[in-house]
């Protein structure tokens, strides 16, 4: 494969540009209002915290995991809230930035990047947030915790994957935008994240095939560092799953992206 067509080098090349971008990304989000950034942290937090009280309060949905349920429940609605920001913000990458897309000389492949990193900064604050919550709790992480950079690594390829899909057709189907924001709401639920398997009794077919969606991996990997302890070779087969699915989307991906990008400036 030809270096300069190959993105990994692309983004290696570039990444100063895509830093500097991502962190422009992230503070222009928030300009013009009072409290700035710190919204990018309110929302997921109030959003935790209706959980909370809805599944682990009012419904006693609590039941006995080894830990507080508000820990389960987080170890689980991080991920999901980077998943959830990264795609959502990914997917629009070249709609908001139209006015880079219609310079020549701009490489467009690093936009989605750019919206995935700028997700990211919130991501690593609330995995610092969680740490601290579990050891002021009387759960200090071990250094399972460790694993924490290579799911979100995990998470982090998985949305840059489906993104490089979902940038490159909203830009000739904008429907597409709406589309993911109804997906994500029933992901969020078909997701074992407010519940276990154990807690509906699911067994069998139904739970290979809920264990597919390929987030479940990254969300029982958070409780696997946090709460179980559980190394992510001891899963090989879900481990395999996860990078073959992956990166073949990756790849596709990429694929579609390159054929379509000549079309991108017409049409926006």
């Amino acid at each position: 494969m030809k270096k300069e067509t190959w993105l990994p080098g692309e983004l290696y090349r570039n990444r100063r540009l895509v830093l500097s971008l991502a962190k422009n990304d992230f503070k222009t989000k928030y300009a013009g209002s009072y409290f700035g950034t710190v919204w990018a942290f309110i929302q997921p937090v109030v959003t935790i915290c209706v959980y909370w009280f809805v599944f682990g309060l009012a419904l006693r949905g609590g039941a006995d995991r080894g830990v507080p349920f508000v820990l389960w429940l987080v170890a689980g609605l991080v991920p999901w809230f980077f998943f959830q920001d990264g795609l959502i913000g990914g997917t629009n990458s070249l709609l908001e930035y139209n006015y880079l897309v219609k310079k020549v000389v701009f490489n467009i492949r690093i936009l989605p990047v750019v919206k995935v990193i700028s997700a990211g900064f919130v991501h690593c604050f609330f995995v610092l947030i969680v740490l601290v919550i579990y050891t002021c709790m009387g759960y200090p992480p071990t250094w399972y915790a460790l694993q924490l950079i290579y799911y979100s690594f995990c998470i982090f390829m998985l949305i840059l994957a489906v993104t490089y899909f979902s940038s490159a057709v909203v830009v000739f189907f904008r429907d597409l935008s709406q589309i993911i924001n109804i997906g994500l709401q029933v992901g969020v639920w078909v997701t074992p994240i407010m519940w276990s398997f154990s807690d509906l009794g699911l067994t069998g077919i139904l739970t290979k095939i809920l264990k597919l969606n390929p987030v479940f991996y990254v969300v029982q990997g958070y409780r696997d560092s946090l709460i179980d302890h559980v190394g992510f070779w001891q899963h090989p087969a879900l481990t395999l799953y996860f990078w073959a699915f992956t990166l073949v989307l990756f790849f596709l991906g990429t694929r579609l992206f390159k054929k379509l990008q000549v079309h991108f400036a017409d049409v926006l």
